[in-house]
């Protein structure tokens, strides 16, 4: 454990920095772990294990005045130190029957309390006390503590809630209810078996935890905080296109309105970055033989040699082989839009080649010499979302609720999460080489292009360009890559669904952050935030407070009025930079990220993509 320049704990192996944001603990030993991925993917596996011992050692010494407990750790508020930070709109409500004032954020309520409820804590024990339900989230008190808040739960982080025991159960904590988490935690709670504190506690969080399943609608659109910053006007797509396009003559992509009623492709954005020699005609062709119809689009210019990352989904070959005239012009139109390309289109197919030829027989596949002779095509083997489901499954059981201390690093390395974590970064790290040393254009490509491709895109492109590297131009890379161009988080994360078995949920998002976070343990001084902005992106991939995770892809989003009836997560973090910068951050020394990116020589990104490859090496090798 070492300490930050505010002189808090700062935990730089499996536990992450303990901090405030809205009330709630990020970065605690246990508490909060769905960054169990983040905590346990670190540089030395030993050192995580001996530093959490000590983690877990100095969370049992007694609370200090002036801090809070929360979440089984300590922690100060950064705008007040030893004041709660729940939000800057908060009020608080206070029952009759209740010792406790509850704080609230603006469209919040208290639906019910339970008194006399038994919390079965993994690591400080058994804790009697009460609970508070709301619409929002789930509060526990315990007058055992100091501190009494313990839990403070989004109700958006829970999958599964089960009764246990019966009538005939025996055993002072042998009736109640568990409840089961997306962030990785496992709640507890023990009632007494007369009266109806039980069910009153199991309908009304079925109730609100779940309200697609219950005819009821998402807290975000109850939430009536208030920014001085408006969110959703973060990413523009058409001043994203023109920063991209800036100082190049004559650009040879442009800005496409023929998805403008998401006829075209119904999970693609409305604006469309395509070359420029493309018609709308062939446009819809192409549509017809793209999976989903997500023909290839830009999503990156490098500004000194015109190289491009562009994404799409698979070709529809199946097992005939089936050829496309239009998407074979189309796709060297891609080529031709590079003066300086080195005579191929380089396609990065980012499943094993086992699955994509089992694809064929679905009427998939993928590109192949007959149809596209200019091409080079790699497979970068990167498993799909029920492998990565799988992994953080195991991962769940090996960490939480306690580490054990034999057999840890087989039990880690069982897991494949690091694994997998190594894949998708390596398969980043040749994109970026090919596009900035090689002045290459690159298509990346899936099954349908928006789980695996969003990830490899989006690294690159973080690997690429400054601009994405700071806090807000984080936010456009979430915003364009994953939010507009369809990924699902609707149906990867559950929200609002009682169904936890579903098997179109995975971790693909937790994945990509998890990569994102190892890039700035490489490169601590070339981002502008903090891992404590990364976990809050993940607490609020959960909570469902902000409509910024809510949909699976623009159409759905326009529909249902997001940006109308919700506030935006970036309006949030906007609006507290300074908790989520990071001090260590060295801006370009240009004024212009992109000039920067642009006169930078060739041999600077190259040391950077081999660091990033040794490293892959060093934890596995390469697939």
């Amino acid at each position: 454990m070492d300490r930050n320049v505010c002189g808090h704990p700062q935990w730089t192996a499996v536990r992450l920095r303990p901090s405030t944001t809205r009330g709630w603990t990020y970065g605690s030993t246990w508490h909060l772990c769905h960054t169990a991925a983040l905590q346990a993917s670190c540089f030395t596996f030993e050192s995580a294990r001996v530093a959490l011992s000590h983690a877990m050692a100095d969370d049992n010494q007694p609370t200090a005045k002036g801090t809070h407990t929360r979440g089984h750790t300590r922690w100060h508020s950064i705008a007040n130190p030893g004041l709660p930070a729940l939000s800057t709109n908060t009020h608080t409500e206070k029952p009759s029957n209740s010792r406790h004032r509850v704080p609230l954020i603006p469209g919040e309520s208290v639906k019910v309390h339970v008194w006399d409820v038994a919390y079965l804590c993994p690591f400080y024990g058994n804790m009697r006390g009460e609970i508070a339900i709301t619409n929002y989230r789930l509060l526990f008190y315990s007058p055992e503590r100091e501190n009494s808040c313990i839990l403070d739960v989004p109700l958006g982080v829970i999958a599964r809630v089960e009764k246990v025991g019966g009538a005939t159960s025996r055993g002072e904590n042998s009736y109640g209810i568990e409840v089961t988490c997306k962030d990785m935690r496992n709640l507890r709670f023990a009632h007494k078996q007369e009266g109806r504190n039980r069910r009153i506690m199991f309908d009304t969080i079925m109730k609100f935890a779940f309200p697609l399943s219950n005819g009821l609608q998402f807290f975000a659109m109850e939430n009536r905080e208030k920014f001085a910053e408006d969110g959703w006007k973060v990413y523009d797509p058409e001043a994203e296109f023109k920063r991209l396009v800036q100082g190049i003559e004559n650009p040879p992509w442009k800005l496409s309105l023929l998805n403008a009623n998401y006829d075209v492709c119904d999970t693609y954005p409305a604006m469309l970055g395509v070359p420029r020699d493309c018609t709308d005609d062939d446009m819809r062709r192409v549509a017809s033989f793209r999976s989903r119809g997500r023909i290839p689009i830009l999503s990156w210019l490098h500004p000194g040699n015109l190289a491009s990352l562009a994404r799409c989904s698979q070709p529809q070959v199946g097992v005939g082989g089936k050829r496309n005239r239009d998407d074979e012009q189309y796709l060297r139109l891609i080529l031709d839009a590079n003066p300086n390309q080195n005579r191929c289109l380089v396609i990065y197919d980012a499943r094993p080649g086992v699955n994509a030829i089992a694809n064929k027989a679905k009427g998939g596949g993928y590109e192949t010499d007959e149809g596209y002779p200019f091409v080079e095509f790699h497979f970068l083997d990167i498993q799909n979302i029920h492998v990565m489901r799988e992994s953080l499954r195991k991962l769940k059981e090996l960490v939480y609720p306690a580490m054990p201390d034999s057999r840890w690093l087989s039990g880690l390395e069982a897991t494949h999460w690091l694994e997998h974590i190594k894949t998708v970064l390596f398969g980043a790290v040749r994109i970026a080489e090919k596009i900035h040393v090689e002045r290459t254009s690159v298509l990346v490509h899936c099954s349908d292009g928006w789980d695996r491709t969003a990830q490899l895109t989006s690294l690159a492109m973080l690997l690429l360009d400054p601009v994405y590297r700071t806090l807000q131009g984080f936010q456009c890379l979430i915003e364009r890559e994953w939010v507009s161009a369809g990924h699902k988080f609707q149906q990867r994360i559950g929200h609002g669904d009682k169904n936890y078995a579903d098997s179109e949920r995975s971790p693909i998002f937790l994945q990509f952050i998890d990569c994102v976070w190892q890039v700035t343990r490489q490169f601590p001084t070339a981002f502008e935030f903090n891992e404590r902005f990364l976990i809050a992106v993940l607490d609020h991939l959960y909570s469902c407070q902000f409509g910024t995770f809510l949909g699976n892809c623009e159409r759905s989003r326009t529909l249902e009025r997001i940006q109308e009836q919700t506030p935006s997560l970036w309006s949030f973090v906007n609006s507290r930079r300074r908790e989520f910068m990071s001090p260590l951050f060295a801006p370009p020394k240009h004024k212009s990220a992109l000039s920067c990116a642009k006169h930078a020589p060739p041999a600077t990104m190259a040391w950077l993509l081999h660091s990033l490859e040794s490293w892959c090496s060093r934890n596995g090798g390469f697939s």
